[in-house]
């Protein structure tokens, strides 16, 4: 009997490899983190080449997130009033990567300094060893200023601007090209602003290899659907060999996935929903599995039992490869 010859999809294009982090030039991080370089589909290692694993980032945040739900707040105890010592948990407990958000900054949230966001990006700094991911307060105008200052004390970091929108890329990309960082190229759930974003960076001279791309997502139940058909048509296209679609993918995944009914509620939910702590959990890891499938290189996480099912998880998908 003759062996059964599996067929093989190969394809002309890649992802493109970014590296987050420094250790020359200025940089102080002893690891780094690169993504992309796939010339095949998520996890199908036999059709081409996956260079590396997707990463796993851990959001901290530089207030106590009080409207987070209260099986994170448990889960992190005291942790969440220390930024630094939040992170450098995160990474003891296995995150490859720290996503740092600078809430505090927000109008609405306290209005914090620029001064005051730099001395807790030096915090964190000082307490991990792996690269960061930085979070403007999430309002254009005082991103610009917030993300500037971060960009200027932390030169040669090669730290991960976010987020980089249509509205405010102009200020955040200059800031990445004088300082030596990356951003993060967010757009609503569509193939076409993404790309279109990707060019506007492209064109105003920052290379493509400091560009990671945010096409936004949904939680399972909230667009998961809708959101992995936009994922997927984005990486085929970029392994077709179009070039403004070739960026390595972030995934705000704890994010959508906690702020959900399913992840807030303890009380006044169907018996079948079982405990908040297992469902929350188990919402969180679904959402990260179906985006893994999609094409995510980067997942944001939230609950550190996430992270330990999400690393166990890709090392069985990565077996082999």
């Amino acid at each position: 009997m003759s062996a059964v010859e599996i067929p093989a999809e190969k394809w002309p294009g890649a992802v493109r490899e970014v590296t987050l982090g420094s250790s020359y030039g200025g940089g102080t991080r002893a690891s780094t983190v690169t993504v992309g370089g796939e010339t095949t589909l998520p996890f199908l290692a036999f059709e081409g080449s996956i260079p590396h694993r997707p990463a796993l980032a851990m959001e901290v945040v530089d207030m106590r997130p009080e409207d987070w739900s209260p099986e994170l707040q448990d889960a992190w105890g005291d942790l969440l009033d220390d930024a630094a010592g939040w992170a450098a948990q995160a990474v003891e407990l296995g995150a490859d990567l720290i996503a740092l958000k600078l809430r505090s900054c927000h109008p609405d949230q306290g209005d914090r300094s620029c001064e005051d966001a730099v001395k807790t990006v030096d915090r964190v700094l000082a307490a991990v060893s792996v690269p960061l991911i930085v979070y403007g307060p999430g309002t254009a105008d005082k991103d610009n200023e917030v993300l500037v200052a971060v960009a200027e004390r932390t030169k040669g970091e090669q730290l991960a601007l976010g987020l980089c929108e249509e509205k405010n890329y102009r200020t955040i990309v200059a800031a990445a090209l004088g300082n030596g960082h990356l951003v993060i190229a967010q757009t609503p759930i569509d193939v076409n602003l993404a790309k279109q974003l990707n060019i506007l960076i492209s064109d105003m001279g920052l290379p493509l290899e400091r560009v990671l791309m945010d096409p936004n997502t949904g939680a399972l139940g909230y667009g998961l659907e809708y959101t992995y058909s936009v994922m997927e048509r984005l990486r085929m296209a970029s392994l077709m060999g179009d070039s403004m679609t070739q960026q390595p993918m972030v995934c705000g995944v704890g994010e959508e996935a906690w702020r959900q009914k399913e992840g807030r509620a303890a009380t006044d939910v169907p018996e079948a929903w079982g405990a908040l702590a297992e469902r929350g959990v188990a919402w969180e890891v679904s959402t990260a599995t179906t985006l893994l499938e999609a094409g995510a290189d980067v997942l944001v996480l939230r609950h550190p039992g996430s992270l330990a099912v999400m690393r166990e998880a890709l090392d069985d998908l990565t077996k082999g490869a």
